[in-house]
C-alpha cells in the first residue's frame, strides 16, 4: 500500500477544523458513520490534541478503535489516553467528560462485530497492522465511577 499518511493527516486536520468551527453540527456523521472528537493531552508535549474518531455505541459507552488506519504502530492519541484516561469528547455536538479504558479480551469479539458492521475496512486494518488493535471504551465520567 502506498504511503498516504500525509493525506490522512490533511483529512484529519480539515475534519477537526469543521467539527470545532461548527460546534459538532457538521462532520459528526460521514457516509453514515458517526464521528466524535476526542480530547487528549500529548504525553511528551503536554499540549491539548483533538482527534476525530469513528465510534459506535455499546451499553451506554462510546467505542473507538486505535487502528491508526491499519498501521503497525498505535496512534498517538491512544498512548496519550493510556497516560491520562480522564478527558472529554465532543459527541453529536455535546462536550462530555469521559474516562477511557481498553476493552478486556473477552469483550472484544462482540465489539468487533459491531465495529465491522459500521465500518467495513476494519478487518483489512487488523490484517495489515500485524498487532492486536486496541478497542477503547469511552465511558461518561459520571457513569465510570459507579
Amino acid at each position: 500500500m502506498p504511503n498516504v499518511r500525509w493525506l490522512i493527516r490533511l483529512i484529519t486536520h480539515i475534519h477537526r477544523f469543521v467539527l470545532l468551527k461548527s460546534g459538532g453540527r457538521i462532520g459528526h456523521r460521514m457516509a453514515g458513520i458517526e464521528m466524535l472528537l476526542l480530547d487528549n493531552v500529548g504525553r511528551r508535549s503536554g499540549e491539548l490534541r483533538r482527534t476525530p474518531l469513528l465510534f459506535v455505541e455499546d451499553a451506554g459507552r462510546y467505542v473507538v478503535v486505535a487502528s491508526n488506519g491499519g498501521d503497525t504502530r498505535n496512534p498517538a492519541w491512544f498512548l496519550n489516553v493510556l497516560e491520562r484516561p480522564e478527558t472529554s469528547a465532543m459527541i453529536r455536538g455535546e462536550r462530555l467528560r469521559v474516562r477511557a479504558r481498553v476493552a478486556e479480551p473477552e469483550a472484544r469479539p462482540p465489539l468487533w462485530e459491531k465495529l465491522d458492521a459500521s465500518y467495513p475496512y476494519y478487518p483489512d486494518y487488523r490484517e495489515r497492522a500485524g498487532r492486536e488493535i486496541p478497542i477503547v471504551l469511552l465511558e461518561r465520567a459520571d457513569a465510570a465511577s459507579s
